[in-house]
């Protein structure tokens, strides 16, 4: 710590040792900023204010139907990359500011000066915009305003459109892709079911399904024969064993076995007609009760009809087998039989070459199922995109056509306006400064003319630097001569200090009252 405070002890000795060249250099330092401080020119600010609105009735009204982009987020990005190098250039033409430029390099400096000059600043919760800009003229500070607010106002989305534009001309070309797709594989799906006909179900019932329906109608079509070729066997024995026996007794009336077209047609007309309104009605319905009574009377009047030929028939017996009406049925029957019989062979022969085949083909079925779920997979997928595409163009239109009737709608508040007073340079606050840097120089300057040519002011210092044994001091006694110059010269510094300070105090209160008066 002593060794320290010893070193900054020397620093200021040796710094106060070098006073008058520290304050000649405060001196030309403070005039040099203050001169340059007052030449500065006068700078005038031009400002405009832009609420975009981006609400509207048909943004929440379309909700869920329409892509629809955060216009909030659109119009902040909008401001932010406004002051573009080309928006600059265009700004420049139109706000004039270009006339006296001859190079390209004084362009690329303007162009940069108005770049880092403009602002532009928002609140985010309201959507106000604050475009601001700085010049040496107030009118073209206010044209150069004036020519942003217009590049914003114009642009209007734009670019958020040309978006929109590739997106839709994107996805016409992937609906496009996919329809030539959605094509080949109905080609190849098509292909495939032309290529396998035959192996195809039907309302989509597996080969092992087919298989087994097929062998219950086998195996039911092969009863249906069998219970055909006894009844056919049963009327073949009837008709050639006992032919005499089947003229029935004429005191006996029953109907069974006898048939009268006629009259057996109507029978079965009015019967199907009662079961179809027992269905609906009770026994007691009008309509119910007089369907069978007309089948009662047809059934009597099929009975007599019975009788008067069996009287007919013992009259003139040598007719009797050949007109017998029992027999005639009874051929008619067997040769029914006989043609049931041989459908149902018919039907079991095929029945049975179905399942031959099933049985054939189920070796190979499992490969043409898979084949077949891998074509439907890959149609599946391929039409899925292909709906999900056309429905995100449709949407996309739908959205464009809703910017279009419901874009962001950009109101002037406040038109742009130059300040009439200079807002730049700010020189009640420079001054100061240039105080603090009249006098931070002094010290700096003082600081380096006592580093660049040291002195000793102890003994201590001169054995630490030269490394040498010292053997004694000599102290210097000043007189009064000396002393009283010594005064002298401290208080020829001390007004030297204190006119430095009283000017720059005379100079603020100047440019106070100046500025006061211009107001």
């Amino acid at each position: 710590m002593d060794e320290l405070l010893r070193q900054a002890t020397t620093v200021l000795r040796g710094m106060w040792r070098r006073r008058w060249l520290a304050i000649v250099v405060a001196w030309v330092v403070g005039v040099a900023s203050v001169a340059a401080v007052l030449i500065m020119p006068d700078k005038y600010e031009a400002s405009a204010r832009v609420f975009v609105d981006s609400q509207s009735i048909l943004r929440p009204l379309m909700s869920g139907l329409v892509t629809q982009p955060n216009v909030d987020q659109q119009v902040m990005m909008l401001s932010r990359t406004l002051i573009t190098r080309p928006n600059v250039e265009k700004l420049m033409r139109m706000a004039d500011l270009d006339l006296k430029i001859e190079s390209k390099a004084d362009r690329d400096a303007l162009a940069e000066t108005v770049m880092s000059t403009l602002k532009i600043n928002n609140t985010t919760r309201d959507n106000i915009y604050t475009i601001t800009y700085r010049d040496t003229e107030p009118e073209r500070a206010k044209r150069v305003v004036q020519s942003l607010v217009s590049i914003f106002v114009e642009s209007n989305l734009g670019d958020a459109r040309k978006d929109t534009e590739a997106a839709r001309k994107f996805l016409d070309e992937q609906i496009k892709a996919y329809e030539k797709k959605l094509e080949e594989a109905e080609a190849r799906l098509k292909e495939f079911k032309l290529r396998n006909l035959s192996s195809q179900g039907p309302e989509g019932k597996d080969h092992f399904a087919q298989m087994s329906q097929v062998s219950t109608q086998l195996e039911q079509s092969r009863l249906e024969l069998r219970e055909a070729e006894q009844s056919r066997d049963a009327l073949k024995r009837e008709l050639l064993g006992e032919e005499p026996s089947l003229l029935p007794d004429v005191g006996r009336e029953s109907t069974v076995g006898v048939s009268i077209p006629e009259i057996d047609s109507r029978l079965d007309a009015l019967q199907r007609n009662l079961d179809g309104m027992l269905q609906r009605f009770t026994d007691r319905h009008p309509d119910v009760v007089s369907t069978r009574r007309l089948i009662k009377e047809l059934e009597e009047r099929k009975r007599e009809e019975v009788v008067a030929r069996r009287k007919a028939a013992l009259s003139n017996p040598t007719t009797s087998v050949s007109v017998n009406p029992v027999q005639q049925q009874l051929k008619i029957s067997l040769s029914e039989g006989e043609a049931n019989v041989a459908a149902l062979r018919a039907r079991v022969a095929e029945y049975q070459a179905r399942y031959e085949r099933l049985k054939a083909e189920a070796t190979q079925k499992p490969q043409i199922e898979a084949e077949f779920a891998q074509l439907n997979r890959d149609y599946d997928i391929n039409k899925k995109n292909y709906e999900q595409l056309v429905q995100r163009r449709e949407s996309a239109s739908m959205g464009s056509e809703m910017d279009n009737t419901a874009a962001a709608d950009f109101r002037l508040i406040d038109p742009p306006r130059a300040s009439p007073k200079p807002v730049a340079p700010n020189r009640f606050l420079l001054l100061p400064l240039t105080l603090l840097l009249a006098l931070a120089a002094a010290v700096a300057v003082s600081f380096a003319a006592s580093q660049i040519r040291p002195v000793f002011f102890d003994s201590r210092s001169l054995r630490d630097a030269c490394g040498l044994p010292l053997l004694g001091t000599v102290s210097l006694l000043a007189d009064e001569a000396r002393k009283r110059r010594e005064r002298k010269d401290l208080v020829r510094f001390a007004a030297a200090c204190f006119s430095l300070v009283g000017v720059y105090g005379a100079g603020l209160v100047a440019l106070f009252l100046l500025s006061v008066r211009t107001a």
